[in-house]
């Protein structure tokens, strides 16, 4: 990659979500590099409540510096399986996080 990334889909090897559960959903980002991993240490609590509408205090954030992964896990919106559940198995949480632009 020679020109700087834009999202943190550009940054990252692959940024996925998943189920944690009935009401929970955990993402993780798998960054290229130290660099990288640098660069998204500007992942905030506050940042993932803005971006998906949920409490800041809500939000947990584990930094794997070994692996170069942060993985951010916070309350489903709905409970797995629920009347409004749109995403059964947390396949698409992952777009608007992957969509983030990266700060210079």
């Amino acid at each position: 990659m020679t020109e700087s990334p834009q999202t943190f889909g550009d940054l990252a090897l692959e940024v996925r979500s998943k189920n944690a559960g009935p009401f929970w959903v955990t993402m993780e980002v798998f960054l290229r590099d130290e660099a990288g991993y640098a660069r998204a240490s500007v992942l905030s609590e506050e940042t993932i409540a803005w971006l998906y509408d949920v409490r800041a205090e809500d939000v947990q954030i584990f930094r794997i510096l070994a692996l170069n992964v942060v993985k951010i896990s916070f309350p489903r919106p709905v409970a797995q399986g629920g009347l409004l559940d749109r995403d059964v198995h947390a396949g698409q949480h992952h777009v608007p996080l992957a969509s983030l632009p990266v700060p210079g």
